[in-house]
């Protein structure tokens, strides 16, 4: 939400001295109430993980990108006849995890 703030400034009243501002019962309670309302706006936004699919998106397409290199890796490795290296077989293992996190559905909330 975007608030403006304008000020008027009269070039030809500037003196020291403080004006006085009669505001009315209406517009406090005015005030008040769009001073609440943009509170409880607040304390609707969603973080933006919550609100960005393309963040999601971006994340399960690392992981699963992680998972098919290191697939990959491995089957190319064997068939080669060399060792797979115990760091190949961590990050499989860890973007598999991931993935597994990110895909499985939330509990519902009762």
């Amino acid at each position: 939400m975007r608030r403006s703030i304008i000020i008027n400034i009269d070039p030809k009243n500037l003196n020291n001295e403080p004006q006085k501002i009669e505001l009315s019962s209406q517009q406090i309670i005015s005030d008040i109430s769009t001073s609440e309302s943009a509170v409880q706006e607040d304390k609707d936004m969603r973080t933006p993980l919550q609100s960005d699919r393309w963040i999601y998106r971006i994340v399960v397409s690392a992981l699963a990108l992680a998972l098919m290199s290191s697939i990959a890796g491995t089957v190319y490795l064997k068939a080669k006849g060399e060792e797979i290296p115990d760091i190949l077989t961590a990050l499989g293992s860890g973007a598999l995890g991931g993935l597994a996190g990110l895909l499985a559905p939330t509990p519902a909330k009762e």
